[in-house]
């Protein structure tokens, strides 16, 4: 087993008659940045919880560097939770340095790492500050001081980037790439799909508890189904309609939109508009990560 791996093996979990996990499996090695997406209610929070001990699994395990994942392992852990798990009438940095000696840290370290994230993340001037004072964006930002105190070995994060503004995006972002850089594996689910797609190394989709899809923004991309746009002005309606994999989308004008299964020939659709015609345009798009979500859940919805 190599080392520096985080590795969610086939676990479920039940709640009565709803499942919420079934052989939930993937690996996230070190340095690399993982996305977790799904909708509502699909079996992101879940997994994340029992990755981090809060929950116990039906079946299956969760290891790290080939080992299952103990106590002492999970305060190696740095974890922001979707709901803030802070203390509204504390200090910002009084409650980092409390979250660090949580995690071991001695007093002064703590209370060290605890300016160091501040500035990092731009909460210098509201140190001394209630969190309850704070807008929801900066609450945010000492979430994030508050998995990232105690340098952990890795980062699972759920929803990092909700209520963020752009600029706050860009700091969060960046902090996580120098956590991936210094081998850190990162875990965090999102529904801001462009910033998935942007960020992560990999990205796995989730739907009814159970991975449906997992790889690299480009193997999933290719997994798709790709669209086509010929732009043939003297076509007639239906020019495309026989061709094997092809499915006509719409059409405006002359200029038809398809959309192709995995493995139909581009070449037999340039052939068929060639026949009808000149053609102006003839360019192929494969589908952005929201376009392959929204996939998984029409087909969920039709299911």
């Amino acid at each position: 087993m190599p080392e520096s791996v985080l590795e969610i093996d086939r676990i479920s979990k039940r709640y009565g008659n709803v499942v919420a996990l079934e052989d939930m499996a993937f690996t996230v090695r070190a340095g690399e940045m993982f996305g977790f997406v799904g909708s509502n209610g699909a079996g992101k929070t879940t997994t994340m919880r029992i990755a981090l001990g809060v929950l116990a699994a039906d079946s299956g395990e969760v290891r790290w560097n080939g080992a299952p994942l103990d106590l002492h392992t999970r305060r190696r852990i740095g974890y922001m939770p979707e709901e803030r798990g802070l203390y509204p009438k504390m200090k910002v940095a009084g409650q980092l340095a409390y979250f660090g000696r949580l995690h071991g840290m001695a007093p002064r370290e703590a209370r060290r790492s605890a300016e160091s994230w501040t500035e990092r993340l731009g909460l210098a001037e509201r140190r001394n500050d209630e969190v309850q004072k704070l807008s929801l964006g900066n609450q945010q930002r000492v979430q994030l001081a508050a998995a990232l105190i105690h340098e952990p070995e890795i980062l699972v994060l759920d929803e990092p980037f909700s209520g963020l503004d752009p600029v706050a995006v860009d700091v969060m972002s960046q902090v996580l790439r120098e956590r991936c850089e210094a081998g850190v594996p990162v875990v965090f689910s999102s529904h801001q799909l462009e910033l998935v797609q942007r960020l992560c190394d990999r990205i796995g989709i989730v739907r009814s508890g159970r991975m449906v899809a997992c790889g690299t923004v480009d193997e999933l991309r290719d997994s798709g189904a790709a669209t086509l746009v010929v732009d043939a002005p003297q076509a007639p309606a239906g020019w495309a309609e026989g061709l094997p994999g092809v499915r006509t989308v719409g059409t405006d004008s002359g200029r038809t939109t398809l959309e192709l299964e995995r493995g139909a020939d581009d070449q037999a659709v340039l052939a068929a508009a060639l026949a009808t015609g000149p053609v102006h345009e003839f360019s192929r798009r494969r589908p952005e990560l929201t376009e392959l979500f929204r996939n998984v859940v029409t087909e969920e919805s039709a299911a």
